[in-house]
């Protein structure tokens, strides 16, 4: 009967840390910098982009963010929203190759917005919001390099982009996606395109989960299984 007690236990055990393992690695996989949403339409006019900043250390928290957007396809007509407790300091650049609209030419765009004055504690995150009043329509996609500053001294650089088909690398960078279509029906179809992949990750999660409750399930059916044979004999 004890063997019987102890092997339960031990399923018990090792079902319980199995899900833990995955659980953990789902939260340290999604603690880094992103963008939202993640994908607009290409040349959409008057939107908004949401940073979100969360903060993994475990005693510092952070202190600096210095998002660099990008002048090879730069976002036109940028304000910054204000923020409580932070000050943004906004860098403006000349532009290498001048942008055309329909009011005139574009020649200077802000390449830098840098956010101090504030706190993020750890296991907590902040939201800045960035307003834009055309995006480019000349290409598929739109790296935001972040650094942040944590008050410790500590540099998390969040610059890395993942090649064609490759895994996401450790401190990844937030990407927009570009589609095709301009206007307010690209828009509209590019929200439902991305509640659509919210719906299947948390689709996915669910059923993740289920099947970890599944096995622990199974694991006790065969642990009982086991005392009720002995008890038998």
């Amino acid at each position: 009967m004890s063997s019987a007690r102890t092997a339960l236990r031990r399923a018990g055990l090792g079902s319980a840390l199995a899900a833990s393992a995955v659980l953990t690695a789902a939260g340290v996989a999604s603690a880094h910098v992103t963008v939202h949403p993640d994908r607009y339409a290409k040349g959409a006019t008057d939107g908004a982009l949401t940073f979100r900043v969360p903060d993994e250390s475990e005693t510092a928290s952070t202190a600096k963010v210095q998002l660099f957007l990008p002048t090879d396809h730069p976002l036109l007509g940028v304000l910054v929203s204000p923020h409580d407790g932070w000050t943004a300091k906004v860098t403006n650049t000349r532009l290498k190759t001048p942008v055309k609209t329909d009011d005139g030419t574009i020649t200077d765009a802000v390449s830098e917005i840098t956010w101090t004055g504030g706190r993020i504690g750890p296991g907590q995150y902040e939201d800045f919001d960035v307003a834009f009043g055309q995006l480019p329509d000349d290409t598929a996609r739109l790296t935001f390099k972040t650094l942040q500053t944590y008050s410790d001294g500590k540099v998390v650089r969040w610059i890395e982009e993942a090649a064609g088909g490759d895994e996401e690398p450790e401190n990844p960078a937030p990407v927009l996606k570009l589609t095709s279509g301009t206007g307010p029906s690209a828009a509209a179809k590019v929200s439902a395109t991305t509640s659509g992949d919210s719906a299947s990750d948390s689709t996915a999660r669910g059923l993740g989960v289920a099947g970890l409750v599944v096995g622990v399930l199974g694991l006790a059916a065969g642990a009982f299984a086991v005392v009720r044979s002995r008890r038998a004999r």
